[in-house]
């Protein structure tokens, strides 16, 4: 019986229909919900079809009564979502199920409003009840009564509206109510108390004010994502076979005329996660896209000529390849090179890939390049790339990435414009995703120049309210000109001596943060500040960024502090909102020590001097054959294939007006003048120690002790009761004494022994 199952099977699965029917289960396992709704949806309309042409005769009137065209709509609305799946947004099922319930029990109130007693004699056409509610309103009189009947169907009537409003975009209503009636107060608040301002004052404001609010209505959308360019795709040649004379050389095939980078179209994508969040302020809030510099004019030389050097130097060699595609970034060409096949001793063989990058330094030489780059093969693609310097560079702006699509696609809430990459497309990514990222490079290559262009991109998109900033510059010149901005906690620190502090307070925050979620049930910032918005005791955090201009020299002072202090902040500061951005100009193994490495997926690497360099920094070599300013590898958290990416440059006088504007809307929003920037860190370090000394001091006072508290610690040490009650969390925290019960009773001391036993002064001493 098996073997004639196992022969049935085998025979059905190779029939000439086989691969439809396979096709068909696939189709209706994957598509099962959408086909559910979109019978619904059928039904639905047809329902309403019926309503329309026959009216009050209808069956639809018959089976749902006063119900009939709430059950239509509501068909229709069910089955629009169910088709739309994943993509229905805030529509949930839960609220679906909400409006066919509060359908059903407002039916069967009505038939229990004019029934005393069950009936259970079919309803008469057009019975206002209908049979939804003849059958629902009977089975609950039958059961309750109809007074408990009633009070039963009321109570499932609002049970069932608030899963309609709680699980779909009706709740909304109720924010716009009341966001409604707020801005109809204000004024008439306004009105009734008009302020006394001084003349000059509000001449001066004013003046401030329309500074920044000139640049704002026409241009303050700018920095939204931009529609993408609709200029066609070239159509690609496709190779053919070069043909091979008797001697062996390859014939040389026609070269493709080189044309513009062509822009990548990619399907969208239905998943949210890198969307970027909604700012917490308006467009007139941010800066405007106008405070930015406009990129260069792309510059004209012969590409189809070095193609047809890239192609004859090859064949010089015995190495046929046809070029089937040109990319033309800002820096470099890429020429898209595909191998051919050579015959001899008549067998047809294809070029070997590794032929082509060994012969790196010949193209370097007959294109009189500087370097060239062969990326084997390009990722997605079936050719060769080689990359090679364009004779002039052509300077890649932070505006327009700002104002590009992908900066809707992949920038997620922190968004860094990094650059363009070899076909001239912007490379946007997320650091809150990343979470962290490392910068290594010779001096002169470009590092702080990407340094600026990373705290510009987030200025552009964040206030004070959602970002903040710790900076540290042993250099004292690079970053000192952000001290005006009001993101920043305290100045930009650049005495070595107050990073340990820095860093210390970062590290008490993130596990303040994650005290903060544990309360709160939630697992990171995100859903933290979600949770804020609705709530108002609760206060959204900001996240924070620390970036170190030159991480060499903090390595110096005190590496194994430093080290640990970063790392455990690398391994643990992600959910809670805290970011790094580490630069060094010597990526060496004692700067960028493994455990660095290791908690930093995001790297980018500028031009460095060996491939023992480019190693330390990627993992790879490449790095050692950049051009420097600006010229750089890009490796993703996500992407196992490094980019190469012609940085952002971003101007002093870009960064003077975007600090000018945050200086001047500081100004704005706060017309007392800015709060002086004290940073929480300085005397941090010598609190904590006089608070270890404290604490063993307390460890020594409840010794002996069966119950403790912190009245206890104020008297025996002489301190505030404050103070007290911190330490006795603390000695709660290392278990030393149990938590505080119900009712304020003293605390039982749990690390206790017997007379005589030496065990409690071990485990206090231990503590």
């Amino acid at each position: 019986m098996a073997a004639k199952r196992k022969r049935r099977r085998k025979f059905q699965n190779t029939g000439p229909t086989a691969g439809m029917q396979a096709k068909a289960r696939k189709v209706f396992a994957t598509y099962t919900k959408e086909l559910l709704g979109f019978a619904v949806l059928i039904f639905g309309a047809y329902l309403g079809f019926t309503l329309i042409v026959s009216g009050q005769e209808s069956w639809t009137v018959w089976l749902a009564g006063r119900m009939a065209w709430p059950l239509v709509f509501s068909l229709l609305v069910t089955g629009a979502v169910m088709m739309l799946g994943r993509r229905s947004g805030y529509w949930h099922p839960e609220g679906l199920v909400g409006a066919e319930l509060l359908l059903l029990s407002l039916a069967a109130l009505d038939y229990i409003g004019s029934n005393r007693f069950p009936d259970w004699s079919l309803p008469a056409f057009g019975q206002s009840a209908g049979l939804i509610g003849w059958g629902a309103g009977n089975l609950l009189i039958s059961l309750l009564g109809q007074l408990p009947a009633a009070f039963a169907a009321g109570l499932l009537a609002l049970l069932s509206t608030y899963l309609l409003f709680r699980h779909t975009p009706l709740i909304y209503l109720f924010g716009y109510i009341g966001q409604l009636r707020q801005e109809l107060a204000e004024p008439m608040a306004e009105s009734d108390e008009p302020p006394s301002v001084d003349l000059e004052e509000f001449s001066d404001a004013d003046d401030i004010e329309t500074a920044p609010s000139s640049r704002h209505p026409e241009n303050g959308s700018e920095l939204q994502p931009a529609a993408a360019l609709d200029d066609p795709i070239p159509e690609r040649p496709s190779p053919e076979l070069t043909k091979l004379p008797e001697s062996g050389r390859p014939i040389k095939a026609e070269l493709p005329v080189a044309t513009a980078a062509p822009s990548k179209r990619r399907p969208k994508s239905g998943s949210t996660a890198g969307r970027p969040l909604k700012p917490l302020r308006n467009e007139e809030e941010l800066p405007p896209a106008e405070l930015l510099e406009d990129d260069d004019g792309q510059l004209a030389w012969d590409i189809e000529g070095m193609g047809e050097t890239i192609q004859e130097t090859l064949w010089d060699f015995d190495i046929p390849v046809e070029v089937v595609n040109v990319e033309t970034g800002p820096t470099v060409t890429q020429f898209g090179v595909q191998p051919l096949y050579i015959e001899r001793a008549g067998q047809r063989r294809k070029i070997r890939v590794s032929r082509i990058v060994s012969a790196a330094d010949d193209l370097a030489l007959a294109l009189a390049a500087p370097a060239v780059r062969i990326e084997a093969p390009v990722p997605g693609q079936p050719y060769v790339g080689i990359e090679v310097p364009n004779p002039e560079k052509t300077m890649v702006g932070l505006k327009s990435i700002l104002q590009g699509k992908q900066v809707a696609k992949q920038g997620g809430r922190l968004p860094l414009a990094l650059g363009r990459d070899t076909s001239g497309t912007p490379i946007v990514s997320d650091l809150a995703r990343a979470p962290h990222l490392l910068i290594a490079g010779a001096t002169g290559s470009g590092k702080s120049a990407c340094i600026n262009g990373v705290i510009v991109s987030l200025l552009m998109y964040h206030g004070p309210e959602s970002l903040r900033f710790i900076m540290v510059d042993p250099k004292l010149v690079e970053l000192p000109g952000y001290n005006r901005i009001p993101h920043m906690i305290g100045k930009v620190i650049t005495d070595l001596e107050d990073v340990h502090g820095a860093l210390t307070w970062l590290l008490l925050q993130m596990d303040d943060r994650y005290v903060l979620f544990q309360e709160n049930k939630v697992r990171d910032i995100e859903s933290y500040n979600r949770l804020a918005r609705r709530r108002k005791k609760l206060e959204p955090l900001p996240h924070i960024v620390l970036i170190v201009d030159e991480l060499a020299d903090l390595m110096m002072t005190a590496p194994e502090e430093i080290e640990k202090q970063l790392v455990r902040l690398a391994q643990m500061a992600r959910a809670t909102g805290i970011h790094l951005v580490l630069a060094t100009q010597r990526p060496s193994t004692d700067v960028v020590t493994g455990l660095i490495k290791a908690n930093f997926p995001s790297r980018i690497a500028f031009a460095v001097t060996s491939q023992v360099d480019s190693r330390v920094i990627l993992d790879t070599p490449g790095a050692e054959k950049l051009l420097g300013q600006g010229d750089m590898l890009f490796m993703r958290p996500d992407k196992a294939k490094i980019e190469r990416v012609q940085g952002s440059y971003v101007n002093d006088s870009e960064i003077k007006r975007v600090v000018d504007w945050w200086q001047d809307r500081d100004l704005l929003e706060n017309p007392k003048g800015p709060a002086a920037k004290v940073a929480p860190w300085i005397g941090l370090l010598d609190r904590l120690d006089d608070e270890e000394e404290l604490l063993a001091e307390a460890i020594d006072a409840i010794r002996g002790e069966k119950t403790i508290s912190a009245s206890f610690v104020q008297r025996e040490l002489k301190i505030g009761y404050p103070r007290a009650a911190r330490l006795v969390k603390l000695l709660e925290s290392r278990g030393l004494v149990s938590a505080e019960p119900a009712g304020g009773q003293s605390r039982t001391v749990l690390a206790k022994a017997g007379a005589g036993s030496g065990e409690e002064n071990e485990t206090l001493e231990r503590a």
